[in-house]
């Protein structure tokens, strides 16, 4: 099932699936509801979760992503099961035990809201997270609603298809690393492509965008997690999130998170920084405490591709090559091909063109379940 649902706005206004709750309100009534949501889970400036609990709906817990429910754990930072002292919710973990809500954690719910800000990359983890959702929800009869948001990267498509020998936490379907979707797009495209466990459909409800398009660019007004603190890094990242299975710094444990590229080997390049640990961004973040050389992207220009001139660049001038790369990169990318064609030395152009039949195929499948045409 996939409903979508949605109701009149101020012409030219846009609003969020959160921000529309005089459509949705009288669906949670008299319903037992979880929240899946975290710090981007606003409605205007008001937390989902205040807003809900002030009109009286019954959230019996909320369970959290990546990164927690305040959006204030490190990245990949595993996440236990507590209570939040401000509403004194029960908070449950879907990024330390399990990524997938048991049957028991949903036993007390009858519907779930699924209202996260996602930027539109398939190695970020809330596809994966709305995906374990979904079939949790799909495996014990609980409704699913997701109130969508815009992607801020959803204005274009790019990079290779994983292949489902790499599935992962940071990426389990057969999509192109630049989707081009929102999270309730994608939500559609899982539901009814049969990419749930035993090829389940999730009993699904989707608040869609009023006033928004593809096209359109969009700021987030609360940032997504710590270290994509603002418009720049969001944009850059699903070109340089690859770095993350290189020996290059991405600039973990600096102001500058996903704007800034250095390794202490490559001395003749001119941006200096040194990662150090932050609480709440970076823990042990990578080359910590050394004096890395790279490159500031804070003020560059970033097109609408997955551009690869980074990666290629820092390839060749990293002087002990067979080093480079580290396992993670090929589950980053989704497939092993891209880092030989790199180690090949094939150019942009001729990796680019190596993609196009995948993409082609994901395009017109991608046509089937866009909602903001």
């Amino acid at each position: 099932m996939w409903v979508t649902l949605s109701c009149s706005a101020q012409p030219g206004k846009m609003m969020t699936g959160a921000d529309q709750f005089e459509n949705f309100l009288s669906v949670l009534a008299g319903k037992r509801v979880a929240l899946v949501v975290n710090q981007t889970s606003i409605i205007r400036k008001t937390h989902l979760a205040d807003t809900l609990q002030t009109r009286g709906v019954n959230i019996v817990k909320v369970l959290s992503p990546e990164h927690g429910f305040r959006g204030n754990a490190a990245d990949g930072e595993h996440i236990g099961d507590s209570v939040d002292s401000k509403t004194g919710l029960m908070l449950v973990s879907l990024y330390g035990k399990n990524y997938k809500p048991t049957a028991k954690q949903l036993e007390n719910v009858d519907l779930v809201v699924f209202d996260l800000q996602d930027v539109g990359a398939r190695f970020y983890t809330y596809v994966s997270t709305l995906t374990y959702v979904m079939e949790a929800c799909a495996e014990n009869g609980k409704k699913l609603m997701v109130l969508d948001r815009p992607n801020p990267n959803g204005n274009y498509v790019d990079g290779p298809v994983l292949k489902l020998a790499f599935r992962s936490m940071i990426g389990l379907h057969p999509i192109p690393i630049v989707h081009g979707m929102t999270i309730g797009e994608i939500a559609g495209m899982i539901n009814n492509e049969g990419w749930l466990e035993g090829k389940k459909k999730c009993d699904l409800t989707v608040i869609k965008l009023k006033n928004w398009k593809h096209s359109d660019t969009y700021s987030l007004p609360v940032p997504p997690s710590p270290n994509l603190p603002n418009d720049q890094a969001i944009r850059l990242y699903p070109s340089i999130c690859l770095f993350e299975g290189t020996v290059i710094s991405l600039g973990r444990g600096t102001p500058m998170p996903f704007q800034v590229l250095g390794n202490p080997e490559l001395k003749s390049m001119p941006f200096q920084f040194t990662p150090i640990p932050i609480k709440g961004f970076s823990i042990h973040p990578p080359l910590e405490n050394k004096l890395c050389y790279g490159i500031d992207l804070r003020n560059v220009p970033v097109e609408r591709k997955l551009d690869l001139s980074y990666l290629l660049t820092f390839y060749k001038a990293y002087p002990d090559k067979d080093k480079f790369f580290i396992p993670y990169f090929d589950k980053l990318a989704g497939t092993e091909v891209l880092k030989q064609q790199i180690k090949d030395g094939l150019t942009e152009k001729q990796i680019r063109e190596s993609w196009q039949e995948g993409l082609k195929q994901f395009v017109a499948m991608r046509e089937k379940y866009l909602l903001y045409k």
